[in-house]
């Protein structure tokens, strides 16, 4: 069976699906990625992937950059004739369902890491955007040969009922997983507090409230470390500015660590892990965060609540900096209940996201039976 992935990104594919990927080909499948490639093409070869370079402008500023970029996924979708398309995101899904139905694909998964820009935003352009993409969804997606994978109950009921997806098309499958070997849970470090928020610097990520949080915590005389892990994202249309990322790293408001792929070093030096996004599919932070035993303080939105309840850290109001402030000085003040609460994240973790479990579903999703 032929089995081929559409990934925006080549580092998003690896980080989210690598593992995946490598089992399908290990349960005898041929298995093709087709992604941006930037940095990983020896890295997806040696697995016995075999990669096929396309570039997608995830900006959405060029309507005919976008056609061209279906055409020439057209041509590949009738040159491999793969068996199973997995599309991974907003743009994958929506120009890959289209693009697959005149291609004639015998099974296409669309898999929705949450709703992203479009639904999170106020920004004008996303409101005019979302009827027109909802209903692009309500067209797409209710073919006999597609299946829609959300990764919380939040999302599953939207498309269930908001969208009107037949139930029996719509699969909760809770992220990426992750594979607890990776991350091993071991006592905090000594000395200051350090609070991370590890995603790409988006607005819709909350960095901004986690900033500004970061300064009610400095005028309170806190002896707090608020650390941001993870790059700008300018060709996403909620990225922090190079600007304002200067102007807090000038003023010590807080640390920039950049991108890192040592995630579980990451933990392993860490206090509390925070998320104050606007909404979530399932955020593989968290996961990781609670994989390795540190308690964590999350949005109430959805995605973050599927991690975060009263025993594995704390919920806060969106756009709520303050209650945010809040959130962090507890848990700064009180070891006791963050080694419970870290505990408890990676109890959840092993019973309910590991590896192991989301990519048998997914696989099965697929009618592969791995070994």
């Amino acid at each position: 069976m032929k089995i081929l992935y559409w990934v925006s990104e080549d580092w998003y594919f690896v980080s989210h699906r690598l593992r995946l990927a490598i089992k399908a080909k290990e349960a005898g499948n041929e298995v093709y990625v087709v992604t941006n490639i930037s940095s990983h093409l020896e890295l997806l070869k040696e697995h016995g992937l075999i990669p096929i370079p396309l570039g997608l402008d995830r900006s959405g500023a060029n309507i005919f950059s976008d056609v061209a970029v279906m055409f020439r996924l057209w041509s590949i979708y009738r040159r491999v004739r793969p068996d199973v398309v997995h599309h991974v995101a907003m743009k994958p899904v929506i120009y890959g369902a289209l693009v697959a139905r005149i291609s004639g694909i015998k099974k296409v998964i669309n898999a929705l890491a949450g709703l992203g820009y479009l639904f999170s935003s106020d920004d004008l352009k996303a409101k005019l955007l979302r009827p027109f993409v909802k209903t692009l969804f309500m067209g797409l997606l209710k073919g006999k040969n597609s299946h829609l994978i959300v990764q919380n109950v939040d999302d599953l009921s939207l498309f269930e009922q908001t969208f009107s997806l037949p139930a029996s098309r719509v699969h909760l499958i809770r992220g990426a997983g992750v594979s607890l070997s990776d991350f091993d849970v071991v006592p905090e470090p000594t000395g200051v507090i350090r609070v991370v928020l590890l995603a790409r610097l988006l607005r819709d990520k909350g960095v901004y409230e986690f900033v500004q949080a970061a300064r009610l915590l400095m005028k309170s005389g806190s002896n707090i470390e608020m650390v941001l892990v993870g790059d700008l994202d300018l060709a996403n249309p909620s990225s922090v500015t190079r600007e304002d990322l200067d102007g807090w790293l000038s003023q010590g408001i807080v640390e920039w660590q950049g991108f890192r792929e040592d995630v579980a070093a990451v933990w392993r030096d860490s206090h509390i892990s925070v998320l104050p996004s606007y909404r979530e599919g399932l955020p593989k932070s968290l996961l990781e965060s609670a994989a390795s035993g540190r308690p964590m303080i999350a949005s109430d939105v959805p995605g973050c609540r599927e991690v975060v309840d009263d025993n594995t850290g704390i919920l806060v109001p969106v756009r709520n900096p303050e209650a945010l402030a809040k959130a962090i000085q507890l848990l700064a003040a009180d070891p006791s209940m963050r080694e419970r609460m870290g505990n408890a994240a990676r109890y959840k973790v092993e019973q309910e996201f590991s590896a192991d479990i989301v990519d048998e579903q997914v696989l099965s999703l697929y009618g592969v039976v791995s070994g």
